[in-house]
């Protein structure tokens, strides 16, 4: 099977996952950093295989399949390290089990969203992902970028660290709302989907 650039992107989303996993986990000076500039990478690999897709009329069904799973297990994996890093590495512990319960809200949406599309697809209907899922998405990723490397600049710069926590914990919060909305709006204005 021939792959187009869009694909190949995607498929270099997926192969960056582990990239950025080992990074973040393996210690050594600035290695958050480092993890959060592959998550980057990776998210921006997901705005460009979508632009060329479309500008270039290169959507197939294969990228209609793997870019959504790409997506999720990136933001997944994401969520996880930054539920999973210490909570003295953030302001306070009350915003860090907030950012863990927004993390269970987020992938439990995801899920069932998936969910939801393999019925769909079971009937012969693509659901396309929507605005407030498109926006949701960015809330995500602009977050991502800024907890994931924030434990690596506190003992450098306290105040900007909690200044970079602060508005990563903001743009998460907004992006659980979104998740909530975006959710809610997928089910209802696809409910046909769902009946027998």
């Amino acid at each position: 099977m021939k792959l187009n650039l869009p694909t190949k992107l995607t498929m270099l989303r997926i192969i960056l996952i582990p990239v950025f996993v080992a990074l973040y986990f393996v210690p050594f000076p600035y290695h958050r950093v480092a993890a959060t500039g592959v998550f980057g990478l990776a998210c921006f690999t997901d705005f460009l295989d979508g632009h060329i897709a479309r500008k270039y009329n290169l959507v197939t069904n294969l990228g209609k399949f793997l870019d959504p799973i790409a997506d999720k297990m990136l933001v997944a994996c994401a969520l996880i390290a930054v539920c999973v890093t210490e909570p003295s590495a953030n302001p306070v512990l009350t915003l860090f089990i907030c950012v863990v319960v927004f993390s269970m809200i987020i992938l439990s949406r995801e899920l069932m969203v998936s969910g939801f599309r393999i019925v769909a697809a079971d009937k012969g209907v693509v659901l396309a992902a929507d605005k407030i899922g498109k926006f949701k998405t960015v809330a995500q990723m602009i977050a991502l970028v800024l907890l994931l490397f924030v434990s690596d600049i506190v003992g450098v710069a306290e105040t900007v660290a909690e200044i970079v926590y602060y508005t990563g914990f903001a743009f998460l919060a907004l992006a659980t709302i979104l998740t909530i909305i975006s959710g809610v709006h997928y089910i209802v204005g696809n409910k046909g989907v769902l009946e027998d």
